[in-house]
């Protein structure tokens, strides 16, 4: 009897050693892995962002572990991030295409897409066509103008009394995005604004939280009812809206006579018979969402986030509205071309990015082939997870890392600078679409808002807490500003 039982533990034991995932050769370190649950068990399911910092202190910049039973390497440090996604970026443009993500996206869209010639065919029709549509000129501008109108009107209407913002800055980069799209801005009441943001806002938080982690560990649980299914359905949610709204604009299109993204892009399905081509209507609706998302999230968040850090330093926000009161002196508004003369400004907006980390693993990467980082060998096929803190928080390369202080932008002369390891948008070919637009936007809402008004923090509303909320973006929590007319106003 006691034979047989150490003969089935020694067997139950050799089974354990055989389903371990096994790191191949020279692969980076990293902790031990559980079969079948991989290193799940290392990492916090709420918020893994501390373990990560905790495992680079253990096993250095460049270190592995396992989704399930897929192998991951995380990169850290500038050094690290810029051999793997700028000096071999082809090597690491990949994404991953067996995540929850990807299933609830179909795999389609550019963000998510594998590289190859679809995503190439996309990318490049999205930089054309938004640059087409203004992005850079006077007239990207004046869309920004015309909708941070209506964001002075609802503040107007909030003088001395205390307001959310959240929804305010949803509301406004949604819109900016939108009228890019379909040429329509969207009453903050209205419900198609109203459910998108609400929607996007759900995605967002179930797909970088513990049911998605779950969904990529074991795959038997992917057809159950589960709470990682009501990221599906908001996705169906979505596409049914967008269908219909795509369906609107193509009784009103003239061919060859784009009005927006939307008809540009349907000019293209069009050609579709002429020569091989990647688009089609399908494609175009998680197009859109994509762009639509990413066009609104992390922009709306650096927001929450810049007017949040303001209320809490008023003598930074003093010192931005002085500059601001100097360089638009006799001006009616702010052009983008006056960051230029607006150095502290300048820094601040960088700062809020830098300390927001609004996206702070990035979109996961994977080795298009088998490639080395940093004298490890990484085979194809290897996810890539970028932790973006590890940079913008990186010792050496900031004079004041872990606080805020725009003088991390800012030579001796009062100059602003930019440290290379400032890459809130990531870096190389899968660097974000919007960054370009992100930054006008942000300039042109934070300065003309600041021009017109004093942000307080509420006597009443205890401290500050810059906890934030994670999900494929951080959002700072709720909380409440106060809004007053400058006296120069």
């Amino acid at each position: 009897m006691l034979v047989s039982l150490v003969l089935l533990w020694l067997c139950i034991f050799f089974i354990i050693l055989q389903l371990r995932p096994k790191r191949p050769k020279n692969f980076p370190p990293g902790p031990p892995a559980l079969p079948i649950l991989g290193n799940i068990l290392h990492l916090s399911i709420q918020n893994p962002l501390e373990d990560f910092e905790r495992l680079r202190k253990s096993y250095g910049n460049v270190y592995s572990l396992f989704i399930g039973p897929h192998p991951a390497v995380v990169i850290n440090g500038v050094k690290a991030m810029k051999e793997a996604i700028v000096t071999k970026a082809t090597d690491f443009a990949g994404r991953p295409q067996d995540l929850f993500i990807n299933d609830v996206t179909h795999r389609k869209g550019v963000i998510l897409v594998d590289y190859g010639a679809s995503w190439r065919e996309h990318r490049r029709f999205a930089l054309m066509t938004m640059r087409n549509f203004g992005l850079g000129k006077k007239s990207m501008e004046d869309r920004i103008h015309d909708e941070i109108q209506h964001t002075m009107k609802t503040l107007e209407r909030s003088i001395g009394k205390a307001l959310t913002s959240q929804v305010m800055f949803h509301n406004v980069a949604s819109n900016i995005i939108s009228q890019v799209l379909f040429g329509t801005r969207y009453e903050y009441d209205n419900e198609f604004i109203r459910v998108t943001v609400r929607c996007f806002t759900e995605i967002s938080k179930i797909t970088n939280g513990p049911w998605a982690m779950l969904y990529d560990s074991f795959h038997f649980i992917r057809n159950l009812p589960l709470p990682f299914n009501k990221a599906f359905r908001n996705v169906e949610i979505l596409k049914n809206l967008l269908i219909c709204l795509v369906n609107e604009h193509k009784q009103t299109r003239v061919p060859g006579e784009p009005r927006h993204f939307v008809d540009c892009y349907l000019d293209e399905v069009e050609k579709v018979c002429e020569h091989a081509s990647s688009f089609s209507e399908d494609q175009l609706i998680m197009y859109i969402m994509d762009l639509h998302f990413a066009g609104t999230d992390t922009t709306s968040n650096t927001l929450q986030y810049g007017f949040l850090y303001l209320m809490n330093y008023p003598h930074i926000q003093e010192r931005c509205q002085q500059e601001i009161d100097r360089v638009l002196e006799g001006k009616d508004r702010a052009s983008f071309e006056d960051r230029h003369h607006m150095p502290y400004m300048q820094a601040v907006i960088h700062e809020v990015q830098r300390t927001a980390n609004t996206v702070p693993l990035s979109v996961y990467h994977c080795t298009t082939k088998d490639t080395e980082l940093m004298g490890y060998s990484l085979p194809k096929g290897t996810i890539i997870i970028q932790n973006m803190r590890s940079v913008l928080n990186e010792e050496g390369q900031w004079k004041y890392p872990h606080e805020f202080n725009p003088e991390n932008f800012l030579n001796d002369q009062g100059e602003f600078v930019k440290p290379e390891a400032f890459m809130p948008f990531s870096a190389g070919p899968r660097m974000c679409l919007g960054e370009g637009l992100a930054r006008m936007e942000l300039f042109l809402i934070m300065v003309t808002l600041l021009r017109k008004f004093k942000f307080i923090w509420p006597e009443d509303a205890g401290e500050p807490d810059f906890t934030p909320v994670y999900g494929i973006t951080l959002t700072p929590r709720p909380y409440p500003m106060k809004v007053q007319l400058r006296s120069s106003q």
